[in-house]
């Protein structure tokens, strides 16, 4: 009797000390837990409870019936939405849009962040974060009518510009080999601001003894930037590229749709997954193959994020997300 007692104490009183120490933790941590409580019900309910809709892309959606009493189709939706040149031609604009996106917003905030850094000190370094911060508010309504503005064929800025050059002026709106390039000065223009703000905090949390010790060396700018400011700079721009890729699916439907006055003319470079979307509920009312359509971008979308994670996981584990 006494040996059963023996052993089964220990295991009573570990599990009251367990019991315990778990409430103590619950209790230090109820504030924090209260303070997240409604971002974690923003979550719920902005991010988890509309996947139950999910189910729309494999059913004939009837207001009438309902989610549940629509008719089950399977990949029907799925099969309309391949069987057209549509889906191709949206998958290529969105993929390669948003890849130029990436690599010309990356590129132009690291420059901007870089410059910013060298006139930090000065009076007027507030007046320009502010002025390039400031078109991240603008929406695209309003930038759909400066674009309008310069691009008018009638009295666009830039048209007359090109006829005092001795020029023909192009028809802006009905030439889609141009808004490529219209559409990332757009983007540009808008994001770089925001993005360069980011870079800008990382370079000034760079210890200033760095730079100094590679002056001391003879290091001129150019290779502060590139054997200091670069390499420490890069689990960030790493960590904003993944986030990035992992919206390549999701294009700006305010800067594809305004911008370009959504003009059939143009569809063929400025048609993206989103804005195609949209038409499918407005003027199709076909809310089944929009759920497909969503459906395909969010799946594709977390396989590029996943696969993307996994190539930085394999040149350097420290710099990848997960």
């Amino acid at each position: 009797m006494q040996a059963r007692n023996t052993k089964s104490l220990p295991t009573k009183k570990g599990f009251l000390t367990r019991w315990m120490g778990s409430q103590r933790s619950w209790d230090t941590n109820f504030n924090l837990l209260m303070m997240a409580l409604p971002g974690i019900l923003l979550l719920l309910v902005f991010a988890y409870l509309p996947m139950v809709g999910l189910v729309i892309a494999f059913k004939d959606y009837r207001f009438a019936d309902g989610i549940l009493g629509s008719a089950w189709v399977g990949f029907e939706n799925f099969r309309f939405l391949f069987g057209t040149d549509t889906a191709f031609r949206i998958t290529r604009n969105t993929l390669g849009m948003n890849s130029i996106f990436i690599v010309t917003t990356t590129i132009g905030a690291l420059a901007v962040a870089m410059l910013m850094n060298e006139v930090y000190q000065s009076r007027m370094s507030k007046y320009y974060q502010t002025m390039l911060f400031f078109p991240y508010f603008i929406s695209w309504v309003i930038a759909s009518y400066f674009v309008f503005a310069f691009l008018n064929g009638e009295g666009g800025v830039v048209n007359q510009m090109i006829v005092r050059a001795g020029g023909t002026p192009p028809s802006w709106y009905r030439s889609p080999q141009y808004w490529p390039l219209i559409l990332t000065l757009a983007n540009i223009w808008n994001s770089i601001g925001f993005s360069s703000i980011i870079y800008l905090a990382g370079i000034l949390g760079i210890s200033p003894e760095l730079f100094e010790a590679a002056k001391i060396d003879g290091a001129g700018k150019w290779q502060q930037i590139r054997y200091i400011t670069l390499p420490l700079l890069y689990p960030l721009i790493i960590i904003l590229v993944l986030l990035a890729i992992g919206r390549i699916f999701n294009a700006d439907f305010g800067l594809f749709f305004f911008v370009p006055r959504d003009t059939p003319m143009l569809y063929s470079t400025t048609d993206v997954i989103d804005t195609f979307v949209y038409r499918s509920l407005v003027q199709l009312g076909n809310i089944s193959m929009a759920a497909a359509a969503g459906f395909y971008q969010s799946t594709v979308g977390f396989v590029m994020v996943i696969t993307a994670n996994w190539v930085v996981r394999q040149i350097n584990r420290d710099y990848s997300l997960f």
